[in-house]
């Protein structure tokens, strides 16, 4: 696409009816490839697979066509293209790799827990079947249950490797979870028997080797086990951080919820995340965020993880533009089906609608393949911040431009490693679909998706809260979408797509 092509991301891609045939299949002119050379046959250009890898070892495909045509200068919608060498965040060489190739297109960064062993796979497997809602936990059977509560001991005693370990993390963030259903959940979903029954019997060997802080969380006023730990009850954290997190646990896992002013506070306090220098314990926050999702988020809730740090970097940049389109995926990518919102944004931009989008390389749970994997792939340098994008938005030439969280909201991007040892989307899989990294003088529109019914709604007002005149969200593989308007929010509005 035009915008593509003009920042030097892209191989050349075609517009209007090129695209469109392209996309159709039907024959079109020899086209020009990364590198200089050109090359014929069915109208379009191959993504060679793009690999990604966790930690936990899963790795997501991608790989697809999109149409394209020759490139010289013409006119299109308005705008001239050129074969000027901008880039949608700088300038970067174009890739190289094929399909053999290993390279992950994942920037390596830090690690941000204090804990650096795991994912434990079968925690893992355990989490998604807990550490969900009230309607769609499903509990584990007495030969699960067993099976990973041995696996915590073992891995509290030293007698796993580091690979195979429960992190501190996901112990967090199960216990947590099991704490709240036990106390909030119908019954459908509490503890079955065999989860009752595994707790029961190793419930005195946890006690002798479990840190305090998973302690608290396994059973905070003492009350769940029959009072034989004291821990619970008397646990404040050892640190202000950690007393801030275990002060709001102790709400959320009774079923209360947060006000705006608290929650703020607490985000403001423990991120960034430090690592294994920091001072915020790996399960607490684990259990905080996972617990907090759980229990499903309230309006004030959502405004402060959505909000908390659009100033993290100073005040947001703005960029003068007549029209400027927010675009936010689900951080976590695709594994299934390909993505076309890069390309329509860039389709969009060639015909004068100034577009920016924001993501990640590689985000939990589903490590999927991303805005930013496809840009990177395509020669695209990712590391802009908003104020370096603003230049490239306000370009009559380019129109176009990607923000990548690592850059724009540092504080966010520093929980990814404890995303992966949670299992779940926290709340902030949410909000950070709708962030506003840069301003524009003119009209202003937000697109956001999502996975799960019943945010709609949530979604909805929060784009209102930011101040843009349109809003719209899709719900990922449905046929309606949700939207909004100058007339204002109306939370019934479907139009089929």
């Amino acid at each position: 696409m035009e915008a593509l092509h003009a920042t030097g991301v892209a191989a050349s891609v075609a517009w209007r009816d090129s695209f469109a045939s392209g996309l159709s299949g039907r024959d079109c002119e020899q086209k020009q490839v990364w590198g200089g050379g050109s090359g014929s046959g069915a109208c379009g250009f191959r993504f060679p697979v793009l690999k990604v890898e966790s930690r936990s070892r899963n790795v997501a495909d991608c790989s697809g066509s999109v149409g394209s045509s020759g490139f010289g200068h013409r006119q299109v919608g308005g705008r001239r293209c050129s074969s000027g060498n901008y880039a949608v965040a700088g300038r970067a060489s174009p890739s190289t790799a094929s399909d053999d190739d290993e390279e992950t297109y994942v920037q390596p960064r830090v690690k941000m827990l204090q804990d650096a062993v795991g994912p434990s796979k079968i925690l893992l497997d355990a989490q998604a079947r807990v550490c969900t809602g009230p309607t769609q936990t499903r509990p584990l059977d007495e030969d699960q249950a067993f099976k990973v509560l041995n696996t915590i001991l073992q891995s509290a005693k030293g007698e796993l490797p580091a690979s195979e370990k429960a992190s501190k993390a996901q112990m967090g963030a199960f216990f947590g979870a099991m704490t709240l259903r036990k106390n909030c959940f119908a019954n459908k979903t509490q503890w079955s028997v065999g989860e009752q029954k595994a707790m029961s019997e190793l419930w005195p060997a946890l006690c002798e080797c479990l840190p305090a802080e998973v302690l608290f969380l396994a059973d905070p006023e003492g009350t769940i086990m029959g009072g034989s730990s004291n821990v619970g009850p008397k646990f404040s954290g050892s640190t202000p951080s950690d007393a801030l997190l275990v002060s709001g646990l102790r709400k959320v896992m009774t079923g209360s919820h947060l006000e705006k002013e608290e929650l703020t506070t607490l985000l403001e306090r423990i991120l960034p995340l430090q690592g294994p220098n920091g001072d915020v314990s790996d399960a607490l926050l684990a259990a905080f965020m996972i617990c907090s999702r759980m229990l499903g988020e309230t309006d004030r809730e959502l405004d402060a993880y959505c909000m908390t740090f659009d100033e993290e970097l100073g005040s947001v940049p703005v960029a003068k533009v007549k029209s400027l389109t927010h675009y936010g995926e689900p951080y976590d990518g695709n594994t299934r089906f390909f993505r076309s919102s890069l390309f329509v944004a860039a389709v969009r931009a060639s015909y004068g609608e100034t577009c920016l989008l924001h993501g990640v390389d590689w985000m939990p749970p589903k490590g999927g393949v991303t805005e930013e994997l496809m840009l990177k792939h395509l020669g695209a340098n990712t590391n802009l911040i908003p104020k370096e994008a603003v230049r490239l938005l306000e370009d009559k030439g380019v129109g176009f431009a990607y923000i990548s969280q690592r850059e724009a909201r540092p504080s966010l991007y520093s929980l990814v490693d404890l995303r992966e040892h949670i299992k779940k989307r926290p709340p902030i899989a949410t909000t950070e679909k709708v962030q506003r990294y840069i301003k524009g003088t003119g009209r202003e529109a937000m697109l956001a998706s999502f996975y799960h019914e019943g945010y709609e709604g949530p979604l909805l007002e929060l784009v209102r809260r930011r101040g843009v005149q349109a809003g719209l969200v899709i719900k990922v593989g449905s046929m309606f979408s949700s939207c909004l308007g100058p007339a204002g929010f109306d939370d019934l509005a479907y139009e089929r797509l």
